[in-house]
């Protein structure tokens, strides 16, 4: 069996089976060749989008072994063990049980530890794989072919034409002749391959600022069960957060299902926490809302706790008098309502610096905005009377039928069907739009607070002058007490 896509505007085999490859068949050779050479040939067309959602799948389930792992191309990941290696009984035990575990599920993989990302990279595609320690470096790569230096193809095809055939011949070559000859990347790959040259690995995710886990005996599935070992594992992190003088404000659970598949939980508070029971509070919340989607199938062998962000704890005393009970309790009902139904189900508003009145305030989940109320009732803000208890976030127009002329308000007008004889009336109130966000032709408003007879208020403004080659136009923009 072969699988093929589209490749230079033609048909082409891109992945083949062991026995596709021992018949002789070979990457990148067209399908209709291929299919000449054996009739019974099983073509399946590929698809990227499902390879990638399993290469992201085999992602996740090696964050088990180090939460830094990148992406290889199409068909291959970058695993950076620093400091990870002993947790597993060293580099060899770590190696073999990655390759071992991938085995048993089913996938015929490669590998290689080295010092450098490009050394892996040669060894587990073109040679032996293994650990390559770091006097080997040099003998490992002398045997390799040139395509193991990740060049482009008319590169290595070019080295070929010149009796350059294996990173030996490279390494033994002159190198001045080799720059002028195939530019900097050569030995730049050369070099990286060596350690010469730092390569960086950039992680798929971010890296949590602490990381806490349980390795389990037996496997757990309940929600109980989860909750309770979440706890467990927050009490662990509780020191180090306190030596940091922080308490997190998103954390993420990570469970690890037994055949391989993760599961993440993400969960944000709107005050800093490091109160186990706290933390394992906002999980419970959340659980509940997910548990039903969460197939737990034979059960989580590995639960880990991240802290994605974290903030200053504030650790000041409150007074006696409980001052403060109404702001906790606040948080802590802020916390489980957005745990429950997502940071998003609950709004405040923040100002922004703009004199447009749409754009003077906009909204925020109060999660985020919660930590600054204390610092925002130190500010005394100018209360302007002169506008509406209620702003309608799109002004609704309003057809007026008498109006004086030519900055006069309106003295009768309809607006949503019925009609409003004007009693008393304030204004112009004229507000210039932001040319820089609508533009040099946007025209200026002229606000109007009005009440009708039956005592109704209103905040109105006209867009447009009397007298101008298009008539201005009414807009209803809120409506006071």
């Amino acid at each position: 069996m072969v699988c093929s896509g589209k490749l230079n505007n033609a048909m082409r085999l891109t992945a083949l089976d062991e026995l596709a490859e021992r018949l002789g068949l070979r990457k990148e050779l067209g399908v209709a060749e291929a299919r000449a050479m054996y009739p019974m040939l099983e073509v399946a067309e590929e698809d990227p989008a499902a390879d990638r959602r399993l290469l992201e799948a085999i992602a996740d389930w090696c964050d088990r072994y180090t939460p830094l792992v990148a992406f290889d191309g199409k068909d291959g990941l970058f695993l950076d063990i620093s400091g990870c290696a002993h947790l597993f009984g060293g580099e060899k035990a770590l190696l073999r049980d990655v390759l071992s575990r991938l085995f048993h599920m089913g996938f015929d993989a490669r590998g290689a530890i080295s010092s450098s990302p490009g050394l892996s990279w040669a060894a587990s595609r073109f040679g032996e794989g293994g650990v390559i320690e770091d006097e080997e470096t040099e003998h490992v790569l002398v045997s390799l072919p040139v395509a193991a230096l990740r060049l482009e193809g008319r590169t290595v095809d070019a080295l070929k034409k010149l009796g350059l055939k294996y990173i030996g011949d490279v390494i033994d070559a002159p190198r001045a002749p080799l720059t002028r000859r195939f530019g900097p990347e050569l030995l730049l790959r050369l070099d990286q391959a060596l350690g010469r040259e730092e390569e960086p690995v950039s992680p798929r995710r971010p890296v949590a600022s602490l990381s806490a886990e349980s390795r389990l005996i037996e496997p757990i599935g309940t929600e109980e069960q989860i909750l309770a070992v979440t706890r467990q594992v927050a009490m662990s992190l509780q020191p180090s957060l306190e030596a940091r003088g922080a308490g997190g404000r998103v954390f993420e659970l990570v469970l690890f299902r037994v055949d391989g598949r993760v599961f993440r939980i993400s969960v944000g508070a709107s005050q800093p926490l490091r109160e186990p029971k706290f933390i394992a509070g906002l999980f419970s919340e959340r659980l509940q809302a997910v548990y039903d989607d969460l197939d737990a199938g034979y059960g989580f062998e590995i639960l880990r706790l991240n802290v994605l962000r974290h903030d200053p704890f504030n650790e000041a005393q409150g007074d006696f008098e409980g001052d403060r009970q109404g702001e906790i309790s606040l948080s802590v009902f802020v916390d489980r309502v957005s745990a429950r139904l997502g940071a998003d189900c609950l709004q405040s508003f923040q100002l922004r610096e703009s004199h447009v009145p749409e754009r003077a305030v906009i909204t925020v989940p109060v999660m985020e905005s919660l930590p600054r109320r204390k610092a925002a009732q130190d500010i005394q803000l100018p209360f302007r009377e002169e506008r509406p208890l209620r702003l309608f976030a799109t002004p609704e127009p309003v057809e007026t039928i008498l109006a004086e002329v030519p900055d006069g308000p309106p003295q009768i007008f309809r607006w949503r069907r019925m009609q409003h004889q004007v009693a008393r009336s304030e204004g112009p109130e004229r507000i210039a739009m932001e040319w820089w966000i609508d533009g040099n032709d946007a025209e200026a408003r002229d606000y109007f607070r009005i009440e009708d007879e039956t005592g109704h208020r209103f905040w109105i403004y006209r867009r447009g002058f009397y007298g101008q080659a298009l008539d201005p136009r009414w807009f209803m923009h809120g409506v006071f007490a």
